[in-house]
């Protein structure tokens, strides 16, 4: 068989990936460095019988997909920073019904408009607390345009197997830049759907607690008949002011999540079986930092890499049985430090966590990544 290659941009491997994943609609508004991914949905949903449709903003293109993935669609919509802060109402909206979606957030630097051609990393911490209240979420990072394709249709998988909207956290890197994918393997990754009732139309339940804490999922206009709304709802989705089910609710929320972290998380070792020293980063920071890790391995120096792909839920039993045993954490991100801050509060007093930055627009490069590690080495001597 002959191998499928093509050179592609980040945010049109993450297209392909949701088309391959099963994806009819798409909503949103055009928002540098995230535009192209509108534009080719609008050119490749046409061609497998999907929607795509240009919202009037980003309030209403959340609200968009969450309608059309209650209708039964799989849905995405892409955005950046400002825009990523107009959806949040919605995605605490789609946290609490259930929805399965997928929101793609090619991050730029901010806050506001920033500097809207320009990278950042700034968007990790609003990704788990954008929205109010106590709510769990799985939002991802690709690192090369082939993991944009791939991480887009685990995104896809992910939400329809937990009923939840996830969002996948690009860089304008990742997002804008070229590289070679062979679609031949990609094209063969597994596809998940979303259960499907099994009872009766009269017993259904939209809402029911099911052994695995995920609730089978009907479209409306299927003859299954269920009541939608962001309040604290019972099994049949109608609302209560009940205390019992209100904790009932938020509970079992939390842990369809939380009690499958290992089939959720998403991470890649490189040069870490016997590394002294750990950097630990995601997204484009993780293809900057090999570079650091090989020239430095070439010196004698013991240092490797823990490349973050599900930035939430977070790794940390991972990150916690790394501390116990190198020296050093060092943590590249494109921001003021809000990984760092993450991987301090699970490191605790096992081992020095270092934190690498840089905010203005601009990626860390490896010499900088370098220059801080040896400068560390050097002081420790």
């Amino acid at each position: 068989m002959a191998r499928k290659i093509k050179l592609m941009q980040g945010n049109e491997a993450c297209v392909h990936g949701a088309i391959h994943a099963g994806m009819k609609f798409f909503a949103g508004y055009p928002i540098t460095p995230s535009t192209e991914v509108a534009e080719i949905s609008s050119l490749m949903l046409p061609r497998v019988k999907g929607t795509f449709i240009q919202m009037e903003d980003e309030i209403a293109s959340m609200s968009a997909i969450i309608g059309a993935s209650i209708a039964g669609c799989k849905v995405m919509t892409a955005t950046s920073g400002p825009g990523f802060s107009l959806k949040q109402e919605a995605i605490g909206y789609a946290c609490i019904t259930e929805t399965p979606c997928v929101i793609v957030n090619v991050q730029r630097s901010g806050p506001s408009t920033g500097l809207p051609t320009s990278p950042s990393q700034g968007d990790l911490m609003q990704a788990k607390w954008g929205t109010h209240g106590d709510h769990s979420i799985i939002a991802l990072s690709p690192s090369t345009v082939p993991e944009s394709y791939e991480l887009t249709v685990k995104a896809f998988n992910l939400a329809e197997k937990y009923r939840t909207p996830v969002i996948l956290l690009l860089d304008e890197v990742i997002g804008h830049m070229r590289e070679k994918v062979d679609l031949t393997a990609l094209e063969e990754i597994e596809v998940v759907d979303r259960k499907r009732a099994t009872c009766s139309k009269e017993e259904f339940k939209a809402y029911e607690y099911t052994e695995d804490l995920v609730p089978n999922m009907e479209g409306i206009g299927n003859g299954y008949k269920f009541h939608v709304t962001g309040l604290v709802h019972d099994e049949t989705g109608f609302p209560t002011n009940s205390t019992k089910e209100a904790h009932k609710l938020f509970t079992r929320l939390n842990d369809k999540i939380a009690n499958n972290v290992d089939d959720i998380l998403i991470y890649e070792n490189y040069f870490t079986e016997d590394c002294e020293m750990l950097i630990v980063t995601f997204g484009c920071m993780v293809r900057t930092s090999k570079d650091v890790v090989d020239e430095l391995r070439k010196n004698g120096v013991k240092i490797g890499l823990l490349g973050i792909k599900t930035v939430w839920p977070f790794p940390e039993k991972i990150v916690e049985e790394y501390s116990k045993k190198v020296d050093y954490i060092f943590v590249p991100e494109m921001n003021m430090g809000q990984m760092v801050l993450e991987i301090e509060r699970i490191v605790k007093n096992n081992c020095p966590v270092i934190g690498i930055n840089k905010y203005n627009g601009e990626i860390i490069t490896p010499e900088e990544i370098t220059s801080s590690i040896e400068g560390v080495m050097e002081h420790a001597k």
